[in-house]
């Protein structure tokens, strides 16, 4: 029996910096369901303006950056722009049905290097 894996460890390019300066590089994106795409659409700042969408939905979605959770959408907004695009590309991969690959970026040494989200983690 497989099991589902709905849950995806990420680390950003530049990462999320909080009101004390503290830089947040590492975090975890969950599968969004169908709420989570439909729900935002309600959103009067959505309404105003489409590409809010984005922010509102990534903020459902992101579970983590850090220590920090919630995910605000306000926490989406002060991203850096290469960092929430990312984000934007790692949310179309791991809920489009197709490839579950990303690129990602060893936190250590800097190398960048492609990474199978849907592998089996045991074998």
């Amino acid at each position: 029996m497989s099991v589902l894996r709905t849950e995806f460890e990420f680390t950003l390019p530049r990462g999320y910096a909080d009101a004390a300066g503290n830089l947040h590089r590492q975090g975890v994106m969950r599968l969004a369901t169908a709420l989570d795409e439909v729900d935002p659409l309600q959103d009067a700042r959505a309404r105003a303006n489409e590409s809010y969408l984005s922010i509102l939905l990534l903020s459902r979605v992101v579970m983590c950056l850090g220590e920090m959770r919630p995910v605000t959408p306000e926490m989406i907004e002060r991203l850096f722009a290469s960092d929430f695009a990312y984000l934007q590309e790692l949310y179309v991969k791991l809920n489009d049905g197709e490839s579950h690959l990303v690129e990602t970026e060893c936190p250590t040494c800097g190398t960048r290097f492609e990474l199978d989200l849907m592998a089996d983690e045991h074998g």
